[in-house]
């Protein structure tokens, strides 16, 4: 069916004309992207950063256990309730187009892709392409075949890579899983893979819920009142994955990527018992440099220390989650964890 057919059941708050959009946020002009582009003042970068992997994470964990591991930018792999789950993975060198050119890894991946776990399911946030990388997505496809959770937009270019197993949602729809309540829960943010194709897939964050508490990955996300509208919504988040990255400059990213002191904010508005940061480090997408999102969050939890922590992992860093109910009493912790 075309998105622009009158039986589209797409239409809604967040869709028209063909493209979905923020609703209640104008969205850039080209010619502020002239401006970005034109006078852009580029913090520094490393070269690469070769590293060791980390250890395989174990094949399965169980019950009520939760545990995470970091393998970098947005791609974390969740286990918990005898099923493994992987965020946005990307495993290439470029985040582009094209091969030989565009944003280049600057740190390894924390794991080995075969040193992976059987995958039972991806999450996919948005088309963009640092999050929706195809060879790596093809990978895993002849690895392990796993389910796809998408917004709309992104079920058809995933059958074209051989997908058969898709769920794919709507923002504020829920589908029940292997024993999770699986959510499409809004960002603020937007979609494209090419010149002419902004806004035609949707964007979103995705909240697992489970007996033990929810399990929240954000995707991209600007700040937003979006924000008070999921902490409403779920009163148990578990652990939160937020972005910190690609924030500068402000004026022109502050619409779609949070700053790490609003990522703090979001932390505490959430209630989350555990938060850990992602988008950053690795690619560089704007004028931030290497180093500037996770000082920035240093800064502000040494400001205002948060109740509950707020994590840095190392790539291929793997950290089990405490329960809803332990985490209540933990003793405030910094980004080491200690």
């Amino acid at each position: 069916m075309s998105m622009t057919d009158s039986t589209n059941p797409w239409r809604g708050a967040h869709f028209a004309k063909g493209r979905f959009f923020n609703p209640g946020v104008p969205q850039h002009r080209f010619s502020e992207f002239l401006r970005w582009i034109t006078r852009r003042e580029q913090g520094s970068w490393n070269g690469f950063s070769a590293s060791e992997p980390g250890p395989p994470p174990p094949a399965r964990v169980h019950g009520t256990e939760l545990r995470v591991t970091f393998v970098n930018h947005s791609t974390f792999l969740l286990q918990t309730e005898g099923l493994n789950l992987l965020t946005d993975p990307v495993w290439s060198e470029r985040v582009s187009p094209v091969t030989f050119a565009g944003p280049r890894r600057r740190r390894a991946p924390g794991l080995r892709l075969e040193d992976l776990p059987r995958v039972d399911a991806i999450l996919m946030s948005h088309n963009h392409y640092d999050h929706f990388d195809k060879a790596t997505l093809v990978r895993l496809l002849g690895r392990d075949r796993p389910v796809v959770f998408c917004p709309l937009g992104l079920a058809e270019p995933l059958r074209k890579l051989g997908f058969g197993e898709i769920r794919e949602l709507d923002w504020w729809q829920k589908v029940a899983w292997s024993g999770l309540t699986v959510h499409c829960v809004p960002a603020q943010h937007f979609s494209a893979r090419g010149l002419f194709d902004r806004n035609r897939t949707l964007w979103c964050g995705w909240m697992l819920d489970a007996d033990a508490g929810s399990v929240y990955f954000a995707g991209d996300t600007g700040l937003s009142s979006l924000f008070e509208e999921i902490a409403a919504s779920f009163p148990r988040i578990r652990l939160s994955l937020l972005p910190i990255g690609a924030y500068k400059p402000q004026w022109f990213m502050g619409p779609i990527h949070m700053a790490p002191s609003q990522a703090l904010y979001v932390h505490r508005l959430l209630g989350s018992a555990h938060s850990i940061a992602t988008h950053f480090g690795t690619f560089p997408l704007a004028d931030d440099g290497e180093a500037e999102p996770v000082k920035g969050l240093e800064r502000a939890l040494l400001q205002s220390p948060p109740v509950q922590p707020f994590w840095v992992l190392k790539e291929g860093e793997g950290r089990d989650i405490l329960e809803m109910v332990e985490a209540a009493c933990a003793d405030v912790r910094m980004l080491s964890g200690e």
